[in-house]
């Protein structure tokens, strides 16, 4: 399981933003987002840098 500090994140439209990043590349990955905490964690296929890249691309920060 990959967790994420992904910053940005307000509401249920920024989750499913974050889920369908991730599910456009691995259909079968499972998201859990946390906006209190501002996590995401994934049960995913994809590498941790491409999951990063596709958050990112969402328009969510991904810090290290």
């Amino acid at each position: 399981m990959l967790s994420l500090k992904v910053s940005g994140m307000t509401c249920g439209g920024c989750i499913n933003a974050v889920t369908r990043a991730i599910q456009a590349q691995d259909p079968q990955a499972t998201v859990h987002v946390d906006l209190a905490s501002q996590t995401v964690n994934l049960e995913t296929s994809l590498s941790e840098e491409k999951a990063s890249e596709l958050i990112n691309d969402a328009g969510f920060p991904v810090s290290k």
